[in-house]
This record gives C-alpha cells, structure tokens and sequence, in this order.
C-alpha cells in the first residue's frame, strides 16, 4: 500500500516514547554535523584567515562528507529525519513520516544547529560562527537554484539508499552514499553559496553569529529540491505494489 500523501498523524503520536527518542536521536545527530562542520570553516579561518582557497575548499567538503555520514550513522536506526530539516521536509509530503514526527524533527534539529554553534562560540574563545554566505557577485535566485538541485540531488540519493524498499544491502552504505554526495556538491557549489542542502546548517551559526545575509535562499531551495525528489522518487520509481507506508 502506498503511503498516504502528507500524513498528518495520531494526537498519541506526540507522547509516544519512540517519537520522543526518535527527536532526541535527530537533535544530536544535527549537532554533530553542525559543530564539525561550521568548526571547521572557524578552525581553517583562524590558521589561514580564510578557507577562499583550494586547499580550504578541499579540507571543508572532507569535513562535510565526515560528519554527515557520522550524523546519518548514528541517527537513521532510531530515526528518519536525516539531520536535516529540508530531507525531513521530503519524507513528510512523499507520506514516509507525519507532519505530528516532523515538528519534533523541526524542533530538535533546529536545537541542535544552535546548541552547536553556541558550543563552537564557547569553545573558540569567543569566535562568531560564520555560516554561509553567497560569494560576490553571486546573485540570490542562482543560488536558490543552486541548493534547489543540489538538495534534490542529496534527497534522491538518501531515498534510493534508506528508503526505496528494493534497496537491498545498500543500505548499509547508505551514510556513506548521503556523505559522499554532501563532499561532492560542496565541492561544486562551495565557491557559490557554501552549498548548504541543509537549513540546519545555517541556521544555528546564523543566530549565534547574528548573520543573515541572504538566509531565506538557504531555506526555500533545500525545501524546494527535497520536496520535489520526494514526491518524484515515491510515486514514479517506486511501484505501488512495494511502496509501504512507514508512518506512525
């Protein structure tokens, strides 16, 4: 049976222990992420003074692929909510998860972007969390394009590992898969706009850094490419027969 499109969920949901642990697990998954890969841009910062380099872009996109196959890791067995609001955003509205579980996920990740960045501005001595920003002369709409489709990108690739029930041994590997994706886009779009895929990301460093240039393009185009790749991946490549919903 196929999922139901957007399922809104049960009141119980909200008080069930699995829901609750399931949000503990999303909110330290999404600290994790974010502390190692914010920490990182802060730490090349204070060596070079700036990661505007090959070797900074290099050493970024690493630490990126690093701690999100580390946030997948040690998430995805208790929850499904991917350390990112943007893929959490996609499972809601292909029907894998209800909007009930997704504004735990919400709240948690959002609190684990922040309890991150604050930690980071404890930690370096004061140093405000850089977050993400558009390089000159880079417009707006290309960079909403640009994490439209990098995000879709990520959001195909965790479907086709995690999620597709023909996925097979795959899933095993299905961290490793997500975190090469997010190494490999951040390559490509890092010189741009930082290559977010992930309003979490930005988020935390944004608040404590109180920077917000730019910060609506790093929210509509993740929500944009994941929601878009959800519903592509569910009702097209997944057959009706196999499809079995997986809310709660």
């Amino acid at each position: 049976m196929r999922p139901t499109w957007f399922a809104v969920g049960r009141r119980e949901e909200a008080l069930q222990t699995n829901t609750i642990r399931a949000a503990a697990s999303e909110l330290v998954a999404t600290a994790l992420y974010v502390f190692a890969a914010e920490g990182s841009t802060l730490a090349l910062g204070k060596l070079y003074g700036s990661t505007s380099n090959i070797g900074g872009l290099l050493a970024v996109a690493l630490a990126n692929t690093f701690a999100y196959c580390a946030a997948l890791a040690v998430s995805t067995s208790l929850s499904n909510g991917y350390a990112n609001p943007a893929i959490t955003f996609g499972t809601l509205l292909s029907g894998r998860i209800s909007l009930i579980r997704a504004l735990f996920y919400w709240s948690a990740q959002l609190l684990g972007s922040i309890g991150a960045s604050l930690v980071l501005r404890v930690t370096t001595g004061g140093m405000r969390p850089w977050g993400l920003s558009l390089a000159v002369g880079f417009n707006e709409w290309s960079a909403l394009l640009l994490e439209t489709v990098t995000t879709f990108g990520l959001m195909y690739t965790i479907y086709a590992t995690s999620i597709d029930p023909r996925r097979g041994n795959i899933a095993a590997i299905a961290p490793l898969t997500a975190g090469f994706f997010v190494g490999a886009s951040t390559l490509a779009g890092g010189p741009f706009d930082g290559a977010a895929m992930n309003p979490a990301r930005v988020f935390g460093p944004a608040l404590v850094g109180w920077r917000w240039s730019s910060h609506w393009v790093y929210w509509i185009g993740p929500f944009l490419g994941s929601g878009v790749a959800g519903l592509i991946y569910e009702f097209l490549m997944i057959p009706a027969e196999l499809s079995q919903s997986t809310s709660t």
